[in-house]
């Protein structure tokens, strides 16, 4: 950009240079003419040979403009660093207009990606199939006054195929599907992400019936304080805004996905924006024979699926995928065509490095958090899952002294019963201990129902070592159900 504005600059130059030359050539002709018989000296010849030079210089120059300016660049090192910070703002101001025209890329794909295509969902693919259900067929909601949700938060760890879930939504349901991540909200310059999120849902009322998916929806969507970024929170404000301004039968859905539900805003929780919640967790060892079975389609193994889908705990659905891919590479690099235990075992090596090593469990640690989520799931008589890391505990608006007791059981159930089972105490999960010990000091301090946090907490184990000792039996049998499917549910309770 800077070029052609020199090149603009020097342009005129050359012109009004050939100008000024003939304009001076003109007046000295009529003086010459004027004042011939006074004239005894041979400078105004030499002017008028002086001007006609300047006026051929102005025409070779302008015809060898583009040479010039070379010359001229590369004289001045294509000017000083002023000049340069200069020119680079200007085309950072040319391409500012341009955002702020809307030339952006926001455009709506097809996906061919459908439910076949994703295995290991069973648990949450109902939910799922009732909004693909309303996009297909809405009169048959709309005509009983029923609005389906705005929002559906998908919430899991990574990998468990959140992007790939809100695809098969839109596959099945066959409507535009507009993608956006988070991160591609947040802008340097205040205002701009809050004007790409009303593009985006411009565009996809525009289109309705349609899908909006964003996806590290935290990126814009943490808690508000003081302590915010300005442009995040204008951004998080026009999504809210956005959500307010349709209605449930206007035939737009927003997804978003999300690691960590906790950091998220409570505006986006509300009613009326994302309050459907859908729990996607790691894969049990039924799902993750279902998708190795996906991945391993019309490709040639020789190892037991069984024993490999028990060796997979702590694999979420693209570890696994990475992990046949890894297999093949190894086949390929044997020069065979079936892929064979050896192959998996190197793979194995490969994605285990670089997975954590609390994931990664061997039968001992397997058996050990066991026992651990079989105790949660006996003292909370609610389903538990291998690898869930929450624990439900009893929500009241004013809760009571024996409830909140409860609560605190809950939270030490698991620790407790691997103490009663395996007659030693183990490091296993110390968050929930954080939360034991935090709501201990709440009962104290907050609500003046105890003395001290630590006899509480005492106190509490020891009813529940007593409790849990008189139960081994039953926690044991819901240890082996662990141990054989990797969930708990009410029915085995």
């Amino acid at each position: 950009m800077s070029r052609d504005s020199n090149k603009n600059i020097l342009d005129k130059n050359f012109k009004l240079m050939g100008m000024s030359a003939i304009i001076l050539l003109v007046l000295f002709l009529y003086t010459l003419y004027k004042s011939s018989d006074h004239i005894k000296s041979g400078s105004y010849y030499f002017g008028i040979i002086f001007l006609l030079l300047l006026i051929v210089f102005a025409i070779f120059a302008r015809f060898k403009q583009e040479k010039i300016q070379k010359f001229l660049n590369k004289e001045k090192g294509e000017g000083s660093t002023f000049s340069k910070e200069l020119n680079r703002a200007q085309d950072n101001s040319r391409t500012n207009s341009k955002h702020e025209d809307f030339s952006s890329n926001i455009t709506a794909v097809t996906s061919n990606i459908t439910f076949k295509d994703v295995a290991g969902i069973s648990q949450t693919k109902g939910e799922l199939e009732e909004i693909v259900d309303f996009l297909n067929n809405p009169k048959k909601y709309l005509k009983h006054g029923v609005k389906l949700p705005k929002g559906v938060l998908l919430v899991g760890p990574p990998g468990v195929g959140k992007t790939l879930i809100a695809r098969a939504v839109a596959g099945e349901a066959d409507v535009p599907f507009f993608y956006q991540s988070g991160a591609s909200f947040v802008q340097i310059y205040v205002g701009m992400g809050a004007k790409k999120v009303r593009e985006l849902f411009t565009k996809a009322k525009a289109t309705a019936p349609a899908i909006v998916f964003i996806d590290e929806i935290d990126a814009i969507g943490k808690k508000r304080g003081g302590k915010t970024n300005d442009e995040r929170e204008s951004t998080l404000n026009e999504l809210l805004t956005q959500m307010d301004g349709f209605e449930g039968d206007s035939g737009v859905i927003v997804i978003a996905a999300t690691n960590k539900i906790e950091v998220l805003d409570d505006a986006l929780l509300r009613a009326g924006r994302f309050d459907r919640r859908v729990f996607i967790n790691l894969p049990n060892i039924e799902d993750r024979k279902k998708i190795l079975e996906l991945y391993l389609t019309s490709k040639h193994y020789e190892f037991d699926l069984d024993r490999l889908a028990l060796e997979t705990s702590g694999f979420s659905s693209a570890a696994l995928s990475t992990l046949i891919n890894e297999a093949l590479l190894n086949m390929i690099k044997r020069e065979a065509k079936v892929i064979e235990l050896e192959d998996i075992e190197a793979a194995k090596t490969k994605v285990e490095f670089g997975k954590k090593d609390s994931l990664v469990l061997s039968m001992e640690q397997k058996d050990i958090l066991c026992i651990y989520q079989a105790s949660k799931a006996f003292v909370s008589k609610s389903k538990v899952s291998l690898f869930d890391e929450s624990t439900k505990k009893i929500d009241s608006i004013y809760p009571s002294y024996n409830e909140l007791l409860e609560n605190i059981k809950r939270y030490l159930a698991g620790s407790i019963g691997v103490e009663v089972i395996k007659k030693e105490k183990y490091a296993i999960n110390s968050e929930d201990l954080n939360k034991a010990y935090t709501l201990a000091q709440k009962i104290v301090d907050d609500y003046k129902m105890a003395k001290d946090a630590n006899v509480l907490i005492e106190n509490i184990s020891n009813d529940l070592r007593s409790y849990l000792s008189h139960n081994a039996t039953d926690i044991n049998r819901l240890k082996n159900i662990m141990l054989k499917n990797e969930v708990i549910t009410n029915d085995d309770i």
